[in-house]
């Protein structure tokens, strides 16, 4: 009992010291410029994973603290953060002072002028899309990873290849020009296949433009462009890894390696995707989503050279064998008429370089050569096609006063074949050899400070169709604080249609292809006007950006599905096309961790012929987006709660008596990722895809006509070629893929690993 008397007595005469080791944190955090208290700012002691967040008055509190030396982080929106080792042996009264981070609004871009420049100085609205913006909803491709940007929406065109397209405010996929590093690298074949396979992990950011870029960029800008422009060199990280696996089977890697050397720098990335899971969920026999083995490597090097003149060169290599159809499709059954399948072989290599000619002047000259080899066949019909791009720009920079001028020298040069009517004159083989060499000249005139002009005009000479000029205006205004701008775009686009690399339902199916005469370039006028207003507060910044857009079209060329169920027609629309509509962003972000990222947009998009206005087909009017991210800053846990909102589209049903709902439903595809980032860089994430199970096939009675009957083997025609409604066809229908507006991918899991060494 007296041993254990002294114990007691021992802890009792020792706990006021015991005590005494927890140390109170008090503190206070200021503007370096005004000394004024900030409000919610994190103050966080790295080494005990212990925070606060200040008050109104910019004070904080931190208990129970033990004695030793700690680092101190103290972040907050719009400011720099700061980290101070601080030694902590009695209670302390501590004080911050936060600078202003001026880059914080400074985003770069390049593609509005071909110049880099901050996006607040463009008078150009261009979009970016961070790596981190993507990491939010992970995809195995660029093409699924637009599906959350704001008047964006990849659009599923076949239910059975899941070939797709990207539409910029309503437009179809041929009207967007896709470039990576600035180069028109996907050319008009690859643009059903080709926006798969580009490393993720490579990618430095997206630049999105919503409206013509031809006086730039020339044919295929007409309604918008999107810029991929990869990592540097010599700040990519030297070794990168993103790998995850759905419940669907689906198992994505990307891998990334960098080398810096005395003279040159380098990266590498690599992409490999599988998915071999014949799944067929509706029941109808058909597969739900395509079977896909692909792999792209990709290679960039930058050479240094004398006062930093920029020389680099890149290549990518891309294979890709697809299929989808009944799910007893075989490959020896490719091209037979017993089992159907869509089966799709590409190859694909591509060349960009950039080199600074030696001068006083800032000459360049940029370079791209893209080959794509696609060997398919979709039921009986084999598409066997090859295509060559040969592109090279000269432009010369050059500052004087308040103007900056930008002179270039462009030639394209395309070589197209293939086995199609598109390529063949007299029943002789006859490729399609296509020359556009051109000149533009921009003036970027800088009026005062805060307000600025751009005036371009191009002209190339094509080969086939002649001259074409397209110019361009654009005004903006900043405020004096730099929070607001406002901005007026206006500029003419133009395009050659390339009908079978660009259109899948002319080959999908048993519809005959009828060209009505000599096709004419499709023209267009845009005006597009853009506001945006930013607030910085204590806690957070919050951007509003609104736009207004309108452009109407002569020359364009639809597809006509309802002259003759059997058939369809491409002709040149002897009236105009109109999409017009209003686009709204909101991007919040709080320091506590919160970030909210809004869109809407609302549009129009028709045609106008013979005084009828009818609608597109597969653009719907409304469509909304968002992304919600809680960073817990204690635990390194952040939750991801990404989805966009389609409204209803007209779907192309084959004729009247087509019992499928001629309108898609409203629906929502939402996602739910959780993350969590070690002390050693690993960054574990997961979550669920599609959590609403949304899927086309539902409530329709079947999604693909005629499943059963794929070749139409046992449909009758009248004497004018028309379809006839009997017993076995009551609905006059003949076998078509394309009545889809979703992928019917459901509801799925996904788990994956993140690490990057640098």
């Amino acid at each position: 009992m007296r041993i254990y008397s002294k114990i007691w007595l021992f802890v009792l005469l020792c706990l006021p010291l015991l005590t005494r080791a927890q140390l109170t944190i008090t503190g206070t955090v200021r503007d370096k410029g005004n000394f004024k208290g900030l409000e919610s700012v994190s103050v966080l002691i790295k080494e005990l994973k212990k925070g606060s967040i200040s008050d109104s008055l910019g004070n904080f509190y931190i208990k129970e603290i033990p004695k030793g030396a700690y680092t101190f982080q103290i972040s907050s929106v719009s400011y720099k953060t700061i980290s101070k080792k601080i030694s902590i042996n009695t209670d302390e009264h501590l004080f911050f002072e936060l600078e202003s981070d001026a880059n914080f609004l400074e985003e770069f871009v390049v593609s509005g002028t071909m110049k880099e420049l901050s996006k607040m100085d463009s008078p150009v609205p261009v979009d970016i899309i961070s790596p981190k913006f993507l990491y939010k909803n992970p995809n195995s491709n660029i093409f699924d990873a637009l599906q959350n940007v704001n008047g964006v929406r990849p659009q599923i065109n076949c239910n059975i290849c899941s070939t797709g397209d990207i539409h910029i405010n309503g437009l179809e996929g041929p009207y967007t020009m896709v470039l990576i590093d600035g180069m028109p690298i996907v050319s008009s074949l690859s643009t059903v296949y080709g926006l798969s396979g580009i490393p993720n992990s490579l990618i430095d950011r997206v630049e999105v433009i919503k409206g013509p870029a031809s006086s730039l960029y020339g044919s295929e800008a007409i309604g918008g462009l999107i810029n991929i422009i990869t990592k540097n060199t010599k700040s990519a990280p030297k070794f990168s890894f993103d790998s995850f696996l759905s419940s669907w089977g689906e198992l994505n890697l990307d891998a990334g390696f960098s080398y810096r050397g005395k003279k040159a720098s380098s990266i590498v990335g690599i992409n490999a995707f599988r998915y071999n899971q014949v799944i067929d969920n509706n029941l109808d026999g058909f597969t739900d989503l395509t079977l896909q083995n692909r792999i792209s490597v990709f290679n960039k090097w930058n050479f240094d050279r004398a006062q930093n003149r920029l020389s680099s060169i890149a290549i990518r290599g891309f294979y890709e064998d697809r299929w989808g159809g009944q799910t007893h499709w075989k490959p020896i059954n490719r091209g037979g008429d017993e089992v159907y399948g869509e089966s799709i072989y590409t190859n694909r290599f591509e060349l960009i370089g950039a080199y600074q000619i030696p001068s006083k002047e800032k000459i360049m000259l940029r370079y791209s050569y893209n080959f794509h080899d696609q060997n398919s066949v979709y039921g009986t019909t084999p598409y066997l096609a090859k295509q060559q791009v040969l592109f090279s720009q000269l432009t010369y920079d050059k500052e004087f006063k308040k103007h900056g001028l930008l002179l270039g020298i462009p030639i394209k040069y395309t070589y197209y074949d293939d086995n199609t009517s598109a390529t063949s004159l007299n029943l002789e083989n006859n490729p399609d050899n296509v020359f556009l060499p051109g000149i533009f000249i921009q003036d970027e005139w800088k009026l005062n400070s805060q307000h600025k002009l751009l005036l371009g005009l191009r002209y190339d000479y094509n080969s086939k169709h002649g001259n074409i000029f397209t110019p361009r205006l654009a005004y903006q205004w900043n405020s004096n604080s730099g929070l607001s701008t406002f901005r007026y775009n206006l500029g003419k686009g133009f395009r050659i249609v390339n009908l079978f690399t660009e259109d899948h339902a002319s080959l999908s199916g048993a519809r005959e292809v009828v060209i009505a005469g000599a096709l004419k370039p499709e023209q267009s006028w845009n005006n597009n006007v853009n506001f945006v207003q930013k607030f910085i507060f204590n806690s957070g910044f919050l951007s509003l950006d609104a736009s207004a857009f309108y452009t109407y079209f002569n020359n364009q060329i639809l597809p006509d599905y309802s002259t003759n169920s059997s058939q369809i027609i491409y002709d040149n629309l002897s009236g105009h096309a109109v999409s017009k509509g209003l686009s709204l962003n909101l991007d919040l972000e709080f320091d506590n961790g919160l970030s909210v990222l809004l869109g809407s947009t609302l549009m129009d998009v028709s045609k106008i012929e013979a005084g009828i206005k009818s609608r597109q087909v597969l653009t719907e009017r409304f469509s909304g987006t968002w992304t919600l991210s809680y960073q817990f800053l204690r635990s390194k846990i952040k939750l991801d709660y990404t989805g966009n909102l389609t409204g209803s589209m007209l779907l192309p049903t084959l004729n009247e008596l087509d019992p499928r709902p001629s309108n898609s439903p409203l629906f929502s595809i939402q996602n739910l990722q959780i993350s969590r980032k070690t002390k050693k860089g690993l960054e574990f994430y997961g979550g669920i895809k599609n959590m609403l199970n949304i899927n086309p096939a539902k409530k329709v009675p079947f999604l693909i006509a005629r499943a059963h009957d794929p070749f139409d083997k046992n449909i009758q025609f009248n004497t004018k070629g028309n379809i006839i409604a009997t017993e076995e066809n009551p609905y006059a229908l003949s076998f078509d893929p394309t009545y889809v507006y979703a992928s019917q991918q459901g509801r799925r899991l996904f788990l994956g690993l993140r690490y990057s060494f640098n």
